[in-house]
């Protein structure tokens, strides 16, 4: 059945017929995954609102043609990191309208939002309490120090400080902060069921060799919602958590839902992870548990593959590798599962030294999983990087009731590609490369992506905080 041009609830009226919109986009295949509106169409934006969803054509001040292209929410990456001043941009070419540090951001929160509000950001920005980082920088904890209770008193006293400064979601890694015991995550889940923003766990363990398991993992995890009445988002569940394991774990995962447990999960659509050499991850016993040898792993940007002779240098330096350790039938699985939202978790830093999910994870999604093998169509695809994401977040950020929606009444976040070209282009060896595909990207109504590329001048994004 037909579905009628979709409205917020509260938005005011269309338009008169004769009313000139600031920007027009016209002739596109409109797509509002929560409504399941899915027609050719004309979208109307004033300002930084969009004020009409209309099956018949407006006027406007600038004109977008969008014939033979999808017109859809902007994405919203829920599994980002602070923005840089160049990683963005590489955001921007796929889609990316809202880019949020939800993996956590170091550092206190005013300053954060202060920092970017005065540079400027072609995204909406905002993030999560990065509790590995904090308590560090609070309480001198490396991460192989269990807290004492006055240290534990000292973290989630500032937990709940800065989720009041601003934060929307906190951020757990116990992987990388081992010693970190349940009892310090549950007071942390605490603090956050509290405050009304979810938690976001990368999780203990990420392998199927005991002791240490992904099923220990989601244990672990499903706890704290159970203890707490947290909300929790899995982080990443194609690396950690689910590979080797994918069918299993979700089966864990859609079970707690059954069971009334608020849970999510994101994941990037690549069949290698990758993180730092100096990492806990790469403690001793790495190849058993990753089933992955020396040559199984790539620095990140320049595309050389480790021996056992280099690992030593290149873990002294600290350096990002790939891993090839995800099985690639783990990521059709873990694609259509329908908690698992997409979130990229990473952003380009000048370094290059990154995974190209950085630059690449959304549009791969569209382009190699949708058009390409058929994993899921695209109303669906489009839904796991728009409403999703903003359901996930809109209970902590009121502002995301407004985004991923393509409604008379959201926010003007919108993008504009060619089902037919997308495809993603940043590799390991060179992951600095924009995708392909993406025509026009508007963000709070400025149009930051045009035919010709970016436009470095428009820096419109705004602070996703908890403020109305």
């Amino acid at each position: 059945a037909a579905v009628d041009p979709p409205a917020l609830a509260g938005a005011e009226p269309e338009p008169a017929a004769d009313h000139r919109y600031d920007t027009v986009i016209a002739n596109g295949r409109v797509i509002d995954p929560e409504s399941g509106f899915d027609a050719i169409a004309h979208v109307g934006i004033d300002g930084d609102r969009i004020t009409a969803v209309s099956l018949t054509p407006l006027e406007g001040n600038r004109s977008i043609d969008a014939t033979d292209r999808v017109v859809a929410p902007g994405f919203i990456d829920i599994l980002s990191y602070d923005p840089n001043g160049y990683g963005e941009w590489f955001k921007i070419a796929e889609g990316v309208t809202t880019n949020l540090g939800m993996h956590g951001i170091d550092g206190d929160a005013a300053t954060f939002f202060q920092t970017v509000g005065q540079l400027g950001s072609p995204c909406h920005y905002g993030g999560a309490y990065d509790a590995p980082s904090r308590r560090f920088s609070v309480c001198q904890l490396e991460p192989g120090d269990e807290a004492s209770p006055e240290q534990l008193d000292q973290l989630v006293a500032d937990a709940t400080a800065q989720l009041a400064a601003g934060w929307i979601g906190l951020d757990l890694e116990p992987e990388y902060t081992f010693a970190a015991t349940y009892e310090e995550l549950r007071r942390l889940a605490e603090v956050a069921a509290g405050a009304g923003v979810a938690v976001y766990v990368h999780g203990r363990y990420s392998d199927d060799v005991a002791p240490g398991t992904n099923a220990e993992t989601l244990t672990e995890i499903l706890q704290l919602a159970r203890d707490t009445g947290c909300a929790v988002h899995v982080e990443h569940l194609i690396s950690t958590g689910g590979t080797f394991t994918m069918a299993a774990s979700l089966a864990t995962l859609d079970a707690a839902a059954a069971e009334g447990l608020d849970i999510t999960a994101c994941m990037y659509p690549y069949d290698f992870w990758a993180t730092y050499l100096g990492s806990a991850r790469f403690a001793e016993g790495w190849q058993e548990r990753f089933h992955i040898g020396y040559g199984d792993l790539v620095v990140a940007g320049t595309g050389e593959r480790l021996t056992e002779a280099t690992f030593a240098d290149r873990q002294a330096d600290n350096l990002l590798v790939a891993a090839y350790g995800i099985p690639p039938a783990d990521v059709v699985t873990c694609l259509r599962s329908p908690l698992v939202m997409i979130g990229s978790d990473a952003i380009l830093e000048p370094s290059n030294n990154n995974h190209p999910r950085a630059a690449g994870c959304f549009s791969r999604v569209l382009g190699r999983y949708v058009r390409e093998e058929g994993v899921l169509g695209l109303p669906e695809a489009l839904a796991k990087m728009t409403i999703m994401p903003a359901r996930r977040l809109q209970g902590a950020a009121p502002a995301m009731a407004r985004k991923g929606r393509l409604q008379r009444g959201a926010d003007a976040d919108v993008v504009v590609f060619d089902p037919a070209t997308v495809a993603d282009r940043a590799t390991v060896a060179d992951p600095a490369q924009e995708a392909t595909g993406f025509d026009w990207v508007v963000v709070a109504g400025a149009v930051v992506r045009t035919l010709d590329g970016n436009d470095q001048t428009q820096r419109p994004g705004r602070a996703i905080t908890g403020a109305v």
